[in-house]
C-alpha cells in the first residue's frame, strides 16, 4: 500500500497493514433516503439545509501560535482553549425568503425586516392625501417603527407591488377613504386588510407588532 509518511509531499511505498502498522477497519457507505437510524431504528429523511452559523473548537492551535496567556484562579499563565462562533447575517435573510415568500416577493418578519411599516398615500399630488401620509409617519418614528415613507409620484399599484416586492410587513395607504378620516392597513403575511382612523393608524401598527 502507500500512505501519507506525515510530512508535506512525501509518501511511504510498500506499507504493510499489520506489520508498519496496527489498523482500524469500518464499514462506512453514504447514507440514503429512508436508512434505519443507528440510534432509535427510524426512517432517515434527507433534505437540504442552510447553514445559518456555526461553532468550531480551535483547541489550542492559535492561542499556542500567538502565545497567549491569560491568568487562572491561582494567579499562574494558562492557554486558553479557543472557539469559532459564526452567524451569517445573509444566509439568515435567504434562509427566511425561502421559506417565507409568494409570488409577488419577499415576505418578512418584524424581526428582521429593514422596516417594519410603510406609509403609502396613493396620490402624493393631493395636499390632504400627502399631508396625512407625512403624519402618520411622523407619528410612527416618534413611537418607534422602523417607517417607510413612499412619497414618489408613482402610481399606487407601483408603489403596492414595490412595498410586496421587499416584503415589508406592514403597509398604511392614505386613499380616497381619507374623505371619511379613514385609512387603510394591510399585513404583508395575510393581505387582509382593515380600514382604521387616520389619527389612529400608527398605534393600530404598533399594537399588531406587539409593542
Amino acid at each position: 500500500m502507500i500512505a501519507g509518511a506525515n510530512k508535506d509531499d512525501y509518501h511511504l511505498k510498500n506499507v504493510t497493514p499489520g506489520e508498519d502498522f496496527q489498523p482500524e477497519y469500518f464499514d462506512l457507505r453514504q447514507v440514503a433516503e429512508a436508512d434505519a437510524c443507528a440510534n432509535c431504528g427510524g426512517a432517515l429523511d434527507i433534505a437540504k439545509s442552510i447553514e445559518i452559523g456555526h461553532i468550531f473548537k480551535l483547541g489550542y492551535k492559535y492561542s499556542e501560535s500567538m502565545n497567549l496567556r491569560v491568568q487562572g484562579e491561582d494567579g499562574k499563565d494558562v492557554t486558553p482553549i479557543m472557539g469559532s462562533y459564526g452567524i451569517g447575517i445573509g444566509r439568515i435573510l435567504s434562509g427566511v425568503i425561502e421559506l417565507n415568500h409568494d409570488k409577488d416577493g419577499m415576505v418578512l418578519p418584524p424581526s428582521i425586516a429593514p422596516f417594519e411599516l410603510i406609509v403609502t398615500p396613493a396620490n402624493n399630488a393631493d395636499p390632504a392625501q400627502r399631508e396625512t401620509a407625512h403624519a402618520i409617519y411622523q407619528e410612527s418614528l416618534g413611537l418607534g417603527i422602523d417607517t417607510l415613507l413612499d412619497d414618489r409620484d408613482e402610481r399606487p399599484g407601483v408603489k403596492f407591488k414595490d412595498a410586496d416586492l421587499i416584503g415589508v410587513p406592514f403597509r398604511v395607504v392614505v386613499g380616497k377613504k381619507l374623505a371619511q378620516g379613514k385609512v387603510e392597513l394591510v399585513e404583508r403575511s395575510t393581505r387582509a386588510a382593515i380600514d382604521v382612523a387616520s389619527g389612529e393608524a400608527a398605534r393600530a401598527v404598533l399594537k399588531r407588532l406587539g409593542r
